[in-house]
């Protein structure tokens, strides 16, 4: 009986342990919790992973980080920073049998997996084991994509498992040919080749369509270690390389064994080039286009990098220009003494940027003489003056008296030293009379002259001083010549730039030019500056820049002694300058009119095809009302000096000498580079002037003179250039003219007073 009770006190018990045995010493409940932390881990794996990974939008890109690719307005490259390839091409451009290299060699699978193949990481690792040798990778096409678009090159589980995961996205939101198409433009092939058409140029030289099956192979080895199986490095690793991808074309039937056989028997024959992508066209400007993408993109995004920039520049007007800026160089750079030359051209309606050279070679000095370098402007800057004026309310047939002047102890000269008398302004401009400007600049002001400038593009600090009317503030060429793009489009100005748009890795534009132009000159004004423009080339110191075809408007300029030569002109459709000079600002022997030529030899090749548009018509001149109100300057103290009477007869006949060459200089200048206001019948390179280093006084600068040369030095004849040191005879007023003529002619009949005599004012005055 007791055992009895035993046996069942022990069944109770074990039975009550094993049916309340607690859940967590069970086996289901560990084995639950080890398989749901372990789902809810991965997850979390996954989202850590996913959330560093590109969203949908940046899974478009097509080019590398840290690259930069620049431009020009027709689509051609003029230059690429970082790995880039210089060509990037459709699917349709590359041959069929190089797209199915690749594949064989790199991932045969492709078209069946969805962006990671296991069986090919498994067929991988038992080829790799069996050779004792890496000779096959498990990476498909599309992970080695993700890893040359998105990821760094570290060897790591966590890159490895971005790499996967990336992979898989890419496949569900881009199509396999987009895959093939981004991947055979960016793969790494060695010897600074970024992609197929690299590779085929830097290898072969020659484009893809025209590779051979062994060189297709040959290309298409590379991918998995570039420099192992380079030709260059190692040609026989390379031959063996380049036959296991065949061997693979002929299982896939991509290629027959007859093919294949042939192909075994070619030996590798190389003609290397090197990239283009190093190659750099038009450097003075891509690089200002580099300096320039500041201002239009944040720090962070330039950083990042993977830009394109695609810009204004024509080819065939900057072809044209490098010709013209060599030419002057070469036939008058050496014996007209400088060495540099510059010039740039602008679209006037849109501020575009259509060429620019900034000197005679960028290998050897990368200074941009266009954008960089700070020159006086000369009698160019008489346009802004003139503008002023006839936008006061003033006529060009108004007049003012050329004759010794002097303002304030400021004393404006002609380089000529001859005087004209009584002068329209209009035909002060066009033979850029120094003094007529100054005394046009008292009557219009300072204040609005500055600012005309400065609306008009002018971004130098502009003195208030009497020597501006002549030029005597540094500008650079790029600001000048936009500024003159003024007058081309009636009185409108927008800001010149060089960029169109900027395109960011995915093919978003993340900045356009949508300048808008801003009024700055009423039309009528601008009208009226243009058609008095034009006489300055038709019948002034620009001849040499005439066209056969088309009217022009344009200004000379030439700074003290010559140092920098100017010719701002334009058509309706396009403003252009042109500046020679030496970086040293050592003096020259030449004229604007060499200037004047370089911008016809450019515009000359610029203007064919281009549709011939006029400017517009004259407005009424007569009761016109001013759009700026002048601010006259009343100087403290003017003198009006005389010219000797017994001066006069070699004056008018200088006159008359100097009238007439200008007339004839308007017609052949452009052949001859005739120099102004020199009726001097000797060749060009004779044709120079004695000169001594003695206290001038410069059309171009208010500032005390240099110190005194004892060397003489020569120079050419210009009528925008300041005056030889040796002045005119000159009497203290007209009263004491008067007396000494008279008492030199005591017996002799008395002498009728000359024109200049009777054009003489009675007293102090401007004008």
């Amino acid at each position: 009986m007791l055992s009895q009770v035993n046996g069942i006190s022990s069944g109770l018990v074990g039975k009550f342990t094993s049916r309340d045995k607690p859940f967590y010493r069970r086996l289901w409940f560990w084995t639950s919790l080890s398989l749901g932390g372990g789902f809810i881990a991965f997850n979390q794996v996954l989202g850590s992973i996913d959330r560093t990974l590109p969203d949908k939008s940046e899974l478009n890109a097509v080019i590398r980080e840290q690259t930069l690719t620049i431009k020009a307005s027709d689509g051609t490259i003029l230059q690429q920073t970082g790995e880039a390839t210089r060509e990037q091409l459709t699917l349709q451009q590359i041959p069929d049998k190089l797209k199915k290299a690749f594949i064989a060699s790199e991932d045969r699978r492709f078209n069946q997996h969805n962006g990671v193949d296991p069986q090919g990481i498994i067929r991988a690792f038992w080829n790799n084991l069996r050779s004792q040798d890496v000779v096959e990778g498990g990476s498909t096409i599309t992970q080695q994509l993700a890893r040359i678009l998105f990821l760094k090159q570290e060897r790591t589980i966590w890159r490895k498992l971005k790499e996967v995961r990336l992979s898989q996205k890419m496949e569900r939101e881009l199509s396999k040919d987009q895959i093939l198409e981004r991947y055979l433009n960016l793969v790494y092939l060695g010897s600074g080749a970024y992609g197929v058409a690299d590779a085929a140029w830097v290898y072969f030289s020659k484009p893809v369509g025209q590779l051979t099956l062994p060189e297709m192979a040959t290309i298409a080895g590379l991918a998995p270690a570039p420099s192992l199986y380079s030709p260059e490095q190692n040609p026989e690793a390379a031959k063996q390389r380049r036959n296991l991808v065949l061997q693979r074309m002929q299982e896939d039937g991509i290629i027959t064994a007859a093919e294949k056989q042939a192909a075994f028997q070619q030996p590798i024959t190389l003609k290397t080039s090197s990239p283009k992508r190093l190659q750099v066209e038009s450097p003075y400007f891509t690089s200002y286009i580099q300096k320039e993408l500041p201002k239009y993109v944040s720090p962070d995004v330039l950083a990042g990098g993977g830009l394109i920039v695609e810009t204004t520049l024509n080819p065939t007007w900057q072809k044209a220009a490098e010709e013209a800026v060599a030419k002057v160089l070469r036939n008058q750079g050496r014996w007209e003494n400088f060495k540099q030359a510059a010039l740039v051209a602008i679209d006037p309606r849109t501020g575009s940027i259509a060429a620019m050279v900034g000197g005679s070679d960028f290998s050897k000095n990368q200074f941009n003489r266009v954008t960089q370098a700070q020159r006086q402007p000369g009698s160019t800057f008489k346009g802004f003056v003139y503008a002023t004026a006839i936008a006061s309310g003033k006529n060009p047939y108004d007049t003012y008296l050329d004759q010794p002047f002097v303002v304030d102890g400021y004393e404006p000269k002609n380089y000529s030293e001859n005087f004209h008398g009584s002068m329209t302004m209009l035909e002060a401009l066009t033979r850029s009379i120094n003094i007529v400007a100054v005394k046009v600049l008292i009557d219009v002001g300072f204040e609005p002259t500055i600012k005309l400038a400065q609306g008009m593009g002018i971004k130098s600090p502009l003195k208030p001083t009497y020597s501006l009317a002549l030029g005597s503030n540094e500008v650079n060429l790029l600001e000048l010549t936009s500024a003159y793009g003024g007058f081309a489009t009636q009185g409108l100005h927008t800001e010149p730039h060089g960029i169109r748009r900027i395109v960011n890795r995915q093919g978003q534009v993340i900045w356009s030019d949508h300048l808008q132009p801003k009024r700055v000159l009423d039309a009528d004004s601008a009208a009226i500056m243009t058609w008095m423009l034009r006489n300055v080339v038709t019948d002034g110191t620009g001849g040499a820049a005439q066209l056969d075809d088309r009217p022009v408007a344009g200004k000379t300029g030439t700074s003290d002694e010559a140092r920098d030569l100017w010719f701002i002109g334009y058509i309706p459709q396009l403003v252009a300058g042109v500046w020679l000079g030496n970086d040293d600002n050592r003096p020259t022997w030449g004229s604007s009119s060499s200037a004047a030529y370089t911008w016809h030899e450019f515009m000359e090749k610029a203007v064919k095809g281009m549709p011939v548009e006029k400017f517009p018509e004259k407005p009424k001149l007569e009761d016109r009302k001013g759009s700026i109100k002048a601010q006259p300057i009343k100087p403290k103290r003017v003198v009006n000096r005389s010219v000797s009477s017994d001066d006069d007869d070699e004056k008018s006949a200088d006159q008359n000498s100097s009238n007439s060459d200008d007339n004839r200089s308007s017609r052949t200048s452009r052949r001859r580079y005739q120099q102004e206001d020199n009726p001097s019948s000797d060749p060009p390179r004779r044709r120079r002037r004695y000169r001594s280093q003695e206290s001038t006084s410069s059309e171009s600068s208010s500032e005390p003179s240099r110190p005194s040369r004892t060397r003489r030095q020569y120079r050419r004849a210009d009528s925008d250039s300041p005056p030889p040191t040796r002045r005119v005879r000159q009497t203290s007023s007209p009263k004491s003219s008067n007396s000494t003529s008279s008492s030199s002619s005591s017996s002799s009949p008395p002498q009728q007073p000359s024109w200049r005599e009777r054009l003489r004012p009675s007293s102090s005055s401007s004008q």
